[in-house]
């Protein structure tokens, strides 16, 4: 039997146009699942599309009508049996200056979006006994960083709902699972740490020494997704270089 494989599966990935969604996309592909990528933007989403040979779809799953979008177009290529929720960071901010629309549109963007996703493919999975839920977090969950008040609070309730979903659907065969990456580089982290010096000084406190490449994240998610991780449920992975120790 070959070990560590998806073939057959179909997964969706939200965020999957770049960053960690997209190397989460990758990892998935070269294990054998057919993947379908959603995302708002329609040019990146479509040239990673292209790149990995996957279905895409235009969405927003920050609103009902984005993760109905997301789940339906996954669907037309065959039941989702692993599903990746994955969306962009909320903008940083003291957590005194966090305006109450912004709160809004971070609980809707982090932390409704990742239950709206599971409450439409859960109901298949439970059916087929098999299934992969995974949300992809941030190492804040477990430090807060100062200017990420949204993020920190939001990713937190994302780890616990999925902890309390794996409880309920651990017998049916569905794991809830979430990885937490650490300073990673992608798009966000160079915008959060422009300055050369900065970014150095905080590379050097990482007992690893250097940020993560996003496709180390993408193997986490990866081996998550498939019938050897099928024990591990309920759990978040740090992939972080050691700063959680």
């Amino acid at each position: 039997m070959t070990l560590f494989r998806l073939d057959g599966k179909h997964a969706l990935v939200t965020g999957g146009s770049k960053g960690i969604g997209l190397a989460a996309a990758h990892a998935l592909v070269r294990l054998g699942a057919h993947v379908t990528i959603a995302a708002r933007g329609e040019a990146a989403l479509r040239t990673a599309a292209d790149a990995l040979g996957a279905r895409c779809v235009v969405a927003d799953v920050g609103t009902p009508e984005g993760v109905r979008a997301a789940v339906e177009a996954a669907g037309a290529a065959g039941p989702v049996d692993i599903l990746v929720s994955n969306a962009g960071g909320p903008p940083p901010s003291l957590p005194s200056q966090v305006t109450e629309e912004a709160w809004r549109r971070g609980f809707d963007v982090t932390f409704l979006s990742t239950v709206r996703l599971a409450d439409a493919v859960l109901p298949g999975m439970r059916e087929r006994g098999w299934g992969r839920i995974i949300a992809i977090t941030s190492l804040t969950v477990e430090r807060p960083a100062l200017t990420l008040p949204v993020s920190n609070a939001l990713r937190a309730g994302v780890t616990n709902y999925l902890r309390t979903l794996a409880l309920e659907v651990a017998a049916d065969g569905v794991t809830c699972n979430t990885v937490a990456p650490g300073y990673t580089a992608t798009d966000r982290l160079r915008a959060l740490h422009a300055d050369p010096a900065e970014a150095e000084k905080l590379q050097n406190r990482i007992p690893a020494r250097r940020f993560g490449q996003p496709n180390e994240v993408g193997a986490a998610v990866a081996f998550l997704a498939t019938n050897e991780a099928g024990y591990i449920t309920g759990q978040e992975v740090l992939v972080d270089g050691g700063w959680g120790i």
